[in-house]
C-alpha cells in the first residue's frame, strides 16, 4: 500500500505532507492508551495473537482484564488482539453557511486542511478512516477503509465540498450513529453554533458505545473579536437576517456572550472526559497536531 495519495490535492499539499513526515508517532487519539508502542500481532492460521493493552471502558469484557497490571497500575487494562488493533477514525466535518465565513482563508477551507491532514495521518498508520460531512443534515458519508483510493477519494470530496445550509450538530451526531458501526475515535470539526446542552447529549450515545471523542472548535479570529467603528451591518450566514448596530455599543456584549458558549463547551467536554480544542483561523493547523500528539 503506497504512503502517499496518488495525486497532489488542494488539501493535502507537497508542503504539507513534508511536514507530516516529522510525526514519528500517531496521535494521542489512535495510540487509545497503550501502555508500549504500537506493533502489529502476527496471525497464525485461523488464530489470533495477543497484540498490547488498552484502558478499560464501560461495557467492555471484564474478563479481558489482565488483573495482574491492576495489581501494578491500579487500573484497568484490557488484553487486545490484532482484530482490535486496526484502530477506526471517524471524521465528521461541518460543512454548514456558516463554515463558509472568514477571509483570508475560510473556516471550511482551513477545517478541510485539517481534516485532509489528519485523515493522511491515520491512513499512514494503516488505520482505517471515514469522513462524514454535514450541515442540518448529513451530506455525504464515505464509510472507513485504510486503502490508497480510498485516501484520495475523502480528498477529492473535501475538494468538491461547499457551505450548505444551517448547523444543526445534534441532529447530524443522531442520524451518524447507525452509519459508525465499529467503536473507535470520533474528531469533530466544527465551528459548534449549536446548543451545548444539545450537542453533547447526542454525543453521550457515542460515549456509552465507547468511543473516544475530540472536538475541534474552528472560529475566525473576528468572530471572537468584533472589529470595526461606527455604524456597521452584520449578517447571519444561516438565516440571512441582517442587524445593523454601532460596532462599540454591542462589541463587550458579543465578546461576553462569544466567551460564555466556548466555555459553555469547554466545561461540558470536560465533563464528560472529552477533548476540546478552539482553533483560531490565523494560526496554523498544524498546531491542532501538538493537542493531538502522543508525547511518549
Amino acid at each position: 500500500m503506497s504512503a502517499t495519495p496518488k495525486t497532489s490535492h488542494k488539501y493535502l499539499r507537497p508542503e504539507d505532507l513534508a511536514k507530516l513526515g516529522a510525526f514519528e508517532f500517531a496521535p494521542k487519539l489512535l495510540v487509545e492508551g497503550y501502555l508500549s508502542g504500537r506493533h502489529r500481532s502476527r496471525v497464525r492460521g485461523a488464530s489470533v495473537e495477543f497484540h498490547d493493552y488498552r484502558q478499560y471502558v464501560p461495557g467492555d469484557d471484564l474478563a479481558m482484564v489482565d488483573w495482574r497490571v491492576y495489581a501494578r497500575t491500579d487500573r484497568h487494562y484490557l488484553r487486545t488482539f490484532e482484530q482490535e488493533t486496526n484502530l477506526e477514525c471517524h471524521l465528521m466535518l461541518d460543512s454548514s453557511a456558516s463554515m463558509g465565513y472568514g477571509g483570508p482563508i475560510s473556516k471550511l477551507d482551513y477545517a478541510s486542511f485539517f481534516t485532509a491532514a489528519l485523515a493522511y495521518l491515520v491512513f499512514r498508520q494503516r488505520d482505517r478512516v471515514s469522513l462524514l460531512t454535514f450541515d442540518e443534515k448529513i451530506r455525504s458519508f464515505l464509510p472507513p477503509s485504510g486503502t490508497s483510493r480510498h485516501l484520495n477519494e475523502m480528498l477529492h470530496l473535501l475538494e468538491n465540498n461547499t457551505p450548505g445550509s444551517k448547523t444543526s450538530l445534534s441532529v447530524a451526531l443522531r442520524k451518524a450513529g447507525p452509519l459508525l458501526k465499529r467503536r473507535g475515535t470520533l474528531v469533530i470539526v466544527s465551528d459548534f453554533f449549536d446548543d451545548p446542552g444539545a450537542i453533547f447529549s447526542a454525543l453521550s450515545i457515542y460515549l456509552h458505545r465507547g468511543f473516544r471523542v475530540h472536538l475541534f472548535h474552528i472560529l475566525d479570529p473576528t468572530e471572537m473579536e468584533l472589529p470595526g467603528d461606527g455604524l456597521l451591518s452584520y449578517v447571519d450566514m444561516e438565516s440571512r437576517h441582517r442587524t445593523v448596530a454601532h460596532a462599540g455599543d454591542i462589541r463587550r456584549a458579543y465578546q461576553t456572550a462569544i466567551g460564555q458558549h466556548i466555555e459553555n463547551l469547554r466545561r461540558l467536554a470536560a465533563a464528560k472526559q472529552i477533548d476540546y480544542a478552539l482553533a483560531r483561523t490565523d494560526h496554523s493547523f498544524f498546531n491542532l497536531f501538538d493537542h493531538l500528539c502522543d508525547h511518549r
